[in-house]
């Protein structure tokens, strides 16, 4: 195949890439280099110019922090757009973090992107992913499923015709899924992960203790001291939490246990243990029987929850494995898809 003049320019400026726009995290994979960008979520733009400030890590420290005339915010909810200016200038501003120095101000990268969606994603809601990518530079934009991506990333053997069951939990979504022949054969999808998790914590800090704390705070306790199960030394472990009283007003200190996180946590976590029993049940008896052996796999940065894939193994009899940079499965597959895209041309979205 012969490549135009024009088209020649676009691959030596752009890199293909591979993007993981989760709603805590976007992660970008270029094609040959790897993963190239790691940042959370977040964009803070001028209210009235509506120009980027910053976009990553710089912009969640400003996240409850702006004056009036600036706006930090996450543009991403439960895995999908929940506003579209907002994600299409932090796309553009992540895509040309990646690309600079290439072509300067003489040529624009237009790069050829796989971006990883969530399985109960809407037409409209996918339309909105690849329209905002196109605005943000990209010359093509195909969708894998999250699930699909997950499988491939964490190494699973997809392409066998045997069962492999994905639990990929991240900030906005559960997504669970049996796949054989590279293909989705059950998928559940739950509005249900990590920032899920992080309001639940806020919530009963506020019902038990009339403190009201963030949601970064609340993140912070969840990975310190949160837990699906108390085992051990678990029941001991403390930590200081710092919010507003709600009766006075006046900042306010509290001692939050292990226990209680858990309690905090149990709502969530069961909606995701109800997940994978419903993908289980609908399970094809043959494939079924793969899973005795090959069990589940887990990923998402939600999987890191301690003791959760030891209560998923409880709750279904089967083995549980937490896959390899669990934060990372998306784009790894993404990635692997971008790098040999005739062989995983099925696993696409069509």
């Amino acid at each position: 195949m012969k490549f135009r003049p024009a088209e020649k320019l676009y691959n030596f400026f752009s890199n293909d890439i591979a993007i993981d726009l989760g709603t805590a995290n976007t992660v970008i994979y270029v094609r040959g280099k790897g993963i190239v960008l790691n940042e959370p979520s977040v964009v803070a733009v001028r209210l009235h110019t509506k120009n980027v400030l910053a976009a990553g890590a710089r912009a969640k420290e400003m996240l409850g922090k702006t004056p009036e005339n600036i706006v930090a915010s996450r543009p991403m909810r439960d895995g999908v757009i929940a506003d579209y200016e907002l994600t299409e200038s932090m796309l553009r501003y992540f895509i040309g973090a990646i690309h600079e120095g290439r072509g300067g101000f003489l040529f624009k990268p237009r790069p050829r992107m796989i971006i990883g969606v969530p399985s109960g994603i809407t037409q409209v809601e996918r339309r909105a992913i690849e329209e905002s990518a196109k605005e943000a530079g990209a010359r093509m934009v195909r969708t894998i499923m999250e699930p699909m991506a997950a499988a491939i990333g964490a190494g699973l053997q997809v392409q066998e015709p045997s069962g492999n069951m994905i639990v990929d939990i991240g900030g906005g979504t559960t997504e669970v899924a049996v796949i054989s022949l590279k293909s989705i054969v059950f998928c559940r999808s739950v509005r249900v992960g990590g920032d899920e998790m992080d309001v639940a914590i806020v919530q009963y800090v506020k019902r038990k203790y009339n403190l009201l704390i963030g949601e970064r705070t609340a993140e912070q306790v969840k990975m310190d001291i949160g837990s699906a199960l108390v085992e051990g030394d678990l029941h001991n472990k403390t930590m200081a939490v710092k919010g507003r009283d709600l009766v006075t007003g006046v900042p306010k200190t509290v001692v939050l246990t292990a226990p209680e996180v858990n309690e905090a946590l149990l709502e969530t976590i069961a909606s995701i243990v109800d997940a994978v029993r419903v993908v289980l049940e609908n399970t094809p008896p043959e494939l079924s029987s793969d899973l005795v052996n090959s069990g589940i796999t887990m990923a998402g940065g939600g999987s890191l929850l301690r003791g959760l894939d030891k209560l998923i193994s409880m709750e279904t009899g089967l083995p549980v494995f937490v896959a390899e940079d669990p934060l990372f499965c998306v784009v790894k597959g993404a990635g692997k898809v971008i790098e040999d895209l005739d062989f995983f041309q099925d696993a696409l979205m069509e």
